[in-house]
């Protein structure tokens, strides 16, 4: 081989030995490439983990710190909650559901007194077994047997009710218990001592209160006996004394001295039921009754006074209202004779009116009744009206002591009214008038069919004839109701112009210029022979009138609704009465007369002065009466005289009126039970109840009034006896 070949020969190895070399190199740097891209990969994870073994190390260090934390937050809480425990006064204790004891406070502790068994881990039959043998408890009459039974028999129930212990020194504890849903039981034990012991001074004090109050009521009682007893002898002096002969000057000292005394009876009366609403000892007694009947009464008896100042009394009763419910008659009455009398005193001129209207209701329910006395005196102030129901206030100013009074009536008035569960208000301009309202739930008594309003078929037009306003739009409203067509005028001569084919008049009595009397003839003057029907507050001075022929009726203003209907219909169309004649008189066969004894009174009664008072009220009456200064006289007198009525004074000395009263319903015999008659100046609430309890019939409250004594024998008159008063028939 040459040279030349072995060289090129040389210089293709050496080349292909540099391109292996250089193969080599490439594939050595990218083995370094690759070796230092794992090396940095695996350096990273490196940091990572050590980052991540940081985290786990910072946050096992911060659990351990928390852990440390709220160990110490549990310490502090649990040493505060022992803490509290123990700074109460009261015993806590915790039982498991073995009754072992877990923990107790120093206070539960320390009734135990130190005893060193009394630890955790103690039995809770162990702990009432000490109570017991060391005489921690007062258990009484109970044997220890017998109250460690009854204590753990109240432990084992799953729900053990209040138990109060008293210690042998006079402690009252309270055991509380309060079994968990795992059966553990805690226990709280009250010292109660303080409170025990104010509860006796609480039923001591009301104790003395109640003595207190039944000795108010005893007051009261006896003031109102004290007082009502010789006020029995002045008005009954007083009434006795206007019955006689006496001059004008003589009469009106003998009425001055009567209604004074009747005054003082009605302040009397006024305080005691103030002292019962107080006391919360007044009670409602309720009762069917008639409100529009109890209503006219009230206005009948305030006539007269209203009369003398020359007002008008009215009544406007809602034609659609029924009459009839069930409350307390006494009670309404007493509101409305304050509420009318308060309006009959501070009225000097004008009218009182009392309206009666009702809110519909469903069949069943109690009515609404409202009803507003309105009157046009002299009114009460803006700044007096938030307090006129107060008690003992009046209208101040020019006026306060112009009118006498309590100030009660109308505190009373409320209260009543609050009580039956109604409202009252009332509305007044100074000058103009007042007007006081109430509203009260009745029941009304029976559901009736409406009041047969029918009349005559030629009753169609009417004249009404009235110098007031408020009278003619009441009987315009009554009449509109009946369907008759009304002409209102507000004078006789007025009336006269309208008389043609008119088929009715009804006219009131006393009016300026022309009266109801004059223009009932000047109506037949002038040839009408229309009814006239007259409405009169003096029906007894009208009766006695010559001009009275001309009137078809006569009736008392404030007329009832019935009443009113029951006149026109029984108007006839010439303006006379349609009476049916009565029948002929059959003569009585002749008989031989025959002597009656006379009736024979009983009278027990210790005050002289009342005995005088009663002989003198039944002097005119044709009976026998006798006289028992005491009750064990009257049950003497009672066996001796068989008398046909008794009257008895309850408080006598000795023997009382209800004891005697006993005494002879014991001794009555056959069947024969003879009246008796309670006469007291008792009048508190109950008062009653009690005496007519013993046996009495009937009550009479001093001061003793002479009608109702004679109204009382009357009644009691056998078939046998004379009648005390001839003129009057009496039945057995």
């Amino acid at each position: 081989m040459s040279l030349a070949n072995k060289l090129a020969e040389e210089r293709r190895g050496r080349l292909a030995a540099e391109r292996l070399l250089e193969q080599k190199q490439a594939e050595l740097q990218a083995a370094n490439r690759k070796l230092g891209l794992h090396a940095r990969a695996l350096s990273e994870e490196i940091v990572e983990t050590r980052a991540e073994v940081q985290t786990v190390r910072d946050e096992n260090q911060r659990v351990k710190s928390d852990l440390t934390e709220a160990h110490q937050k549990v310490e502090i809480a649990e040493r505060r909650l022992w803490h509290s425990i123990q700074t109460i006064q009261d015993g806590f204790a915790v039982f498991d559901a073995d009754s072992r004891l877990i923990a107790a406070n120093d206070a539960y502790l320390s009734v135990f007194d130190g005893l060193e068994a009394v630890k955790p881990g103690v039995r809770y039959v162990e702990i009432l077994q000490l109570l017991t043998e060391e005489g921690i408890v007062d258990i009484g009459d109970t044997t220890p047997a017998e109250w460690r039974e009854m204590m753990l028999d109240r432990w084992q129930g799953d729900a053990p009710g209040p138990r109060v212990i008293r210690l042998w020194n006079g402690q009252y504890i309270k055991l509380i218990d309060r079994r968990g849903h795992g059966g553990d039981v805690v226990t709280l034990a009250l010292n109660i001592t303080d409170t025990v012991h104010y509860e006796k001074e609480l039923k001591a004090a009301r104790r003395k209160a109640e003595a207190a109050s039944r000795a108010k009521s005893a007051f009261l009682a006896n003031m109102s006996h004290e007082i009502r007893t010789p006020m029995n002898g002045v008005v009954g002096m007083a009434e006795l004394l206007g019955d006689t002969e006496l001059t004008g000057e003589q009469r009106m000292y003998a009425d001055t001295i009567r209604n004074s005394g009747e005054a003082l009876l009605a302040i009397i009366n006024d305080v005691l039921d103030y002292s019962k609403i107080e006391a919360e000892k007044l009670v409602l007694h309720p009762e069917p009754f008639d409100l529009e009947r109890c209503i006219h009464e009230l206005v009948m008896l305030l006539q007269p006074s209203a009369r003398d100042k020359g007002l008008d009394l009215l009544v406007d009763y809602d034609m659609f209202l029924p009459t009839r419910f069930e409350g307390d008659p006494g009670r309404i009455r007493q509101v409305l004779t304050n509420l009318l009398g308060n309006a009959v005193k501070f009225t000097t001129e004008g009218h009182v009116l009392v309206r009666v209207v009702g809110m519909e209701r469903n069949p069943g329910d109690p009515a609404q009744v409202h009803v507003t006395v309105e009157d046009t005196g002299i009114g009460i102030p803006p700044d007096k009206l938030d307090h006129i129901f107060g008690e003992f206030n009046q209208v101040d100013g020019d006026h306060s002591r112009a009118f006498e009074g309590t100030g009660l009536g109308l505190a009373i008035s409320k209260r009543l009214i609050d009580l039956m569960g109604g409202r009252i208000w009332v509305d007044s301009r100074e000058g103009h008038g007042t007007c006081f309202g109430f509203s009260i739930p009745l029941p009304v008594a029976e559901e009736t069919a409406p009041e047969d309003m029918s009349l005559p078929d030629w009753l169609r037009r009417a004249i009404v004839v009235d110098d007031q306003p408020v009278n003619r739009a009441i009987l315009e409203r009554q009449l509109d109701a009946l369907g008759i067509q009304v002409t209102s005028c507000a004078e006789g001569s007025d009336a006269l112009d309208r008389l043609e084919d008119t088929d009715l008049v009804l006219t009131d009595h006393n009016m300026p210029g022309m009266d109801g009397l004059e223009l009932a003839a000047a109506i037949r003057d002038a040839g009408h022979d229309v009814p006239i029907v007259m409405l009169s507050s003096n029906t007894g001075f009208a009766e006695q009138d010559p001009a009275r022929r001309h009137l078809a009726a006569l009736l008392q203003r404030p007329v009832p609704r019935r009443t009113l209907f029951a006149a026109l219909r029984g108007i006839g169309r010439a303006g006379t009465h349609e009476q049916t004649a009565p029948p002929p008189e059959v003569p009585a066969p002749h008989t031989v007369p025959t002597v009656q004894r006379a009736m024979r009174v009983l009278a027990a009664e210790d005050n002289r002065t009342n005995r005088l008072v009663f002989s003198k009220m039944v002097k005119d009456l044709d009976i026998e009466l006798e006289f028992a200064a005491d009750g064990q006289e009257a049950v003497a007198l009672f066996q001796r005289l068989a008398p046909d009525i008794v009257f008895m004074d309850i408080s006598m000395p000795g023997m009382d009126g209800c004891e005697a009263t006993r005494r002879i319903r014991a001794q009555e015999t056959g069947g024969r039970r003879v009246p008796m008659v309670a006469m007291t100046a008792h009048a508190m609430d109950g008062d009653a109840d009690d005496i007519l309890a013993a046996g009495l019939d009937h009550y009479l409250t001093k001061p003793l009034r002479k009608e109702a004594i004679t109204e009382r024998i009357l009644a009691a008159c056998p078939a046998d006896t004379r009648p005390p008063l001839p003129a009057v028939q009496t039945s057995g």
